[in-house]
């Protein structure tokens, strides 16, 4: 035996990956807080927010993703992060919990590290059902398509089969 084999077959690898963690509400930070001290990898993105009360302004930081925070373990701990108080559930598919790509969250950890202006918006896929929640057209609801590099939201009259574009900012959307 090789002291390469020896060393794994005394310590088999553990295949840890990262997991969407559903959180109680308002205890991301809460749940980040209490896995890391059981040492369990967390990764919380947040982002500034400037908050406004009667009498003053406050930047406070919120979570990027509201009710979620990442966790990286193996399946076999998935009890010791279901027994933090603050975590409903792992997100899971078909009763099975579902990894979160590496990449995604290397992708955010650059975009949390990095200088940019960026803000959260709802995850809306072209062509579906959108209403809109700010701006001169607040309330209408369209499908989103996407023209070029622009979110375009169509209204239309289903029974005279017409309809109208318009370039909306994805941001100004939300899912119907």
């Amino acid at each position: 035996m090789t002291q390469a084999t020896s060393a794994a077959h005394r310590h088999p690898v553990q295949h840890t990956h990262w997991f969407a963690l559903s959180t109680r509400s308002r205890a991301e930070k809460a749940a980040r807080d209490y896995l890391d001290a059981h040492a369990v990898e967390t990764f919380l993105p947040t982002f500034t927010r400037q908050s406004r009360w009667k009498d003053r302004k406050k930047s406070i930081e919120w979570p990027l993703f509201t009710g979620y925070c990442f966790a990286r373990f193996d399946l076999g701990e998935q009890l010791t992060v279901l027994k933090c108080p603050h975590v409903a559930a792992i997100v899971s598919f078909a009763g099975t919990p579902s990894p979160v790509p590496e990449i995604e969250i290397e992708n955010l950890r650059l975009l949390i590290e990095s200088e940019l202006q960026f803000d959260p918006v709802p995850f809306i896929k072209e062509g579906d059902k959108v209403q809109v929640v700010y701006g001169p057209l607040k309330g209408v609801v369209g499908r989103l398509v996407r023209k070029g590099q622009h979110a375009r939201l169509i209204l239309a009259v289903d029974l005279i089969s017409q309809a109208v574009s318009v370039t909306v900012d994805a941001s100004d959307v939300k899912p119907y």
